[in-house]
């Protein structure tokens, strides 16, 4: 398995860890910040399809979990 395979596995441990137990999650941050930014920007009227809108809270939910930009 590639590096970067690892590292979305891992991304999406946190991911779901904080959503079964939010209280006990080291990611809870992380996850507030990528969903309060992931809010405003799927109000904004930009948004033209649901998958832009998950994908852009993934992103950021791993930008905050590991400090660098995800894109390529």
């Amino acid at each position: 398995m590639s590096k970067e395979n690892i590292m979305k596995n891992e991304i999406g441990d946190r991911l779901v860890e904080v959503l079964k137990r939010p209280e006990e999650s080291e990611s809870q941050e992380s996850f507030a910040r990528a969903m309060e930014l992931t809010k405003a920007y799927a109000s904004s009227g930009s948004a033209t399809h649901f998958s832009a809108v998950a994908r852009l809270f993934y992103d950021l939910f791993e930008m905050f979990e590991t400090g660098k930009d995800p894109r390529p």
